[in-house]
């Protein structure tokens, strides 16, 4: 039996220049109209390549979900000594009192 990776649908579908621009509208991307078709190529090409992809038997491959195989990258968090306050906001452009001031960001 063979896995497909999107098993749910076919992705058999023409990847049109009206279709980037929506799918770029959409995405809030700015594609120059000049490029949209190229973009329409490469994205067909990467479609086919999925659709390739779906047509390999994969039974009995294991889901891959991290390549390198490492469980935890971080490291463990553990206290440690740092800056007290006063040494943090030495350095600081602007404080009140214990606070940093930073200039607002939200209107």
């Amino acid at each position: 039996m063979t896995r497909h990776l999107y098993p749910l649908f076919s992705l058999r579908m023409d990847i049109t220049r009206p279709l980037v621009e929506k799918v770029a509208l959409l995405a809030r991307l700015e594609i120059p109209p000049a490029d949209a078709d190229r973009v329409a190529a490469q994205l067909g090409r990467i479609v086919t390549m999925v659709e390739t992809l779906n047509k390999l038997d994969t039974k009995g491959v294991e889901p891959l979900s991290n390549p390198t195989g490492l469980v935890d990258a971080f490291r463990s968090d553990e206290p440690r000594p740092s800056l007290s306050r006063d040494e943090a906001l030495a350095n600081a452009p602007d404080k009140v009192e214990m606070f940093l001031r930073v200039p607002r960001v939200v209107e």
